[in-house]
């Protein structure tokens, strides 16, 4: 590939959702809500993980990452979604096209390997409950962390290194709400068949790795709660249901987009809007609905702030 002629092109022009200006204006209070929704319910989970003595947890440890990297996602491509709603034009620079691309990937990468992370958590707290605290120290856990955050940049980064090189001489419009692989390799004056093949590919190996090795963690977790006590599987299918759920959530648009695409447009517009907002906005609520630490976190630190008697 030659990046002799990336020059011609400086900027892409994104189609957007929808051309009605009143579905636009409609489009903008509810994705404004929910963007704002992401962010107090991640921040909220990040100060109540931080604040509170009863969440020094790895599980809690995790999920707060798991916040933060929601938050990210989500901020990467929902504010420049949401101000284009209101534009005419709605352009993006080559700098913040490519910059969307890396970021996309790099933080959807780091996300898969913490979901892994998560579950073999889940594992070791059902499985080996005598060993839990021994296994999954701080120690390891930060380790866990900045290796799904590695894996995540060195997914992006190899993203960012095919962009940047792509041959681009004239056709600059993107039929989405953002700048995604895929749809940028189609705009090269180049034949993106074999490319777009081998990057689907390098995605898969991603997803399909994380899938399977989630798969196996949450197999073994049921064949070991199906051999417990009625109390301790009760509380243990209430726990991994929710980290099932966010992982369904996560990964089936993921697959449907880079893995097995269907190359449907509007359905690829769905999954981007379920991946990049829906996602990040169902996880705080997922693990605040379902998790009476939770609760009783939000109880207490409400009642720190706001009443004299929340402590007692």
């Amino acid at each position: 590939m030659d990046g002799g002629n990336r020059s011609v092109v400086s900027e892409f022009i994104l189609w957007g959702l929808t051309n009605s200006k009143n579905i636009q204006v409609f489009l903008f209070v509810i994705f404004l809500m929910l963007y704002m929704f992401i962010l107090s319910g991640n921040i909220v989970i990040l100060i109540l993980v931080t604040t509170d003595p009863h969440l020094h947890s790895p599980m809690y440890f995790l999920l707060a990452n798991l916040s933060f990297i929601d938050m990210w996602l989500s901020s990467n491509i929902t504010p420049k979604m949401i101000t284009d709603f209101l534009r005419e034009n709605k352009t993006i620079s080559f700098a913040g096209c490519m910059s969307q691309v890396f970021f996309t990937h790099c933080i959807a990468g780091g996300e898969m390997v913490l979901l892994v992370v998560m579950a073999y958590d889940r594992y070791v707290a059902i499985c080996k409950p005598l060993h839990y605290f021994t296994i999954m120290n701080l120690k390891r856990c930060t380790g866990l962390v900045l290796t799904s955050w590695t894996i995540g940049f060195i997914h992006g980064i190899s993203y960012l290194i095919v962009f940047v090189r792509l041959p681009f001489c004239g056709p600059n419009e993107i039929d989405s709400f953002f700048c995604d692989m895929p749809l940028v390799i189609k705009l090269a004056c180049m034949d993106s068949h074999d490319l777009n093949t081998l990057m689907n590919a390098e995605c898969g190996v991603v997803v399909v790795t994380c899938f399977s090795l989630l798969l196996i963690s949450y197999t073994y977790i049921l064949i070991t709660v199906s051999q417990s006590s009625k109390a301790g599987a009760s509380k243990a299918l209430s726990t991994c249901s929710a980290h099932i759920t966010v992982v369904l959530i996560f990964f089936v648009p993921c697959i449907f987009i880079y893995v097995w695409p269907l190359s449907i447009t509007w359905f690829d517009k769905f999954l981007a809007v379920f991946y990049s907002v829906i996602t990040p906005l169902l996880n705080p609520t997922i693990y605040t609905l379902r998790n009476k630490e939770i609760k009783n976190a939000m109880k207490r630190f409400l009642g720190k702030f706001l009443g004299p008697k929340g402590n007692s």
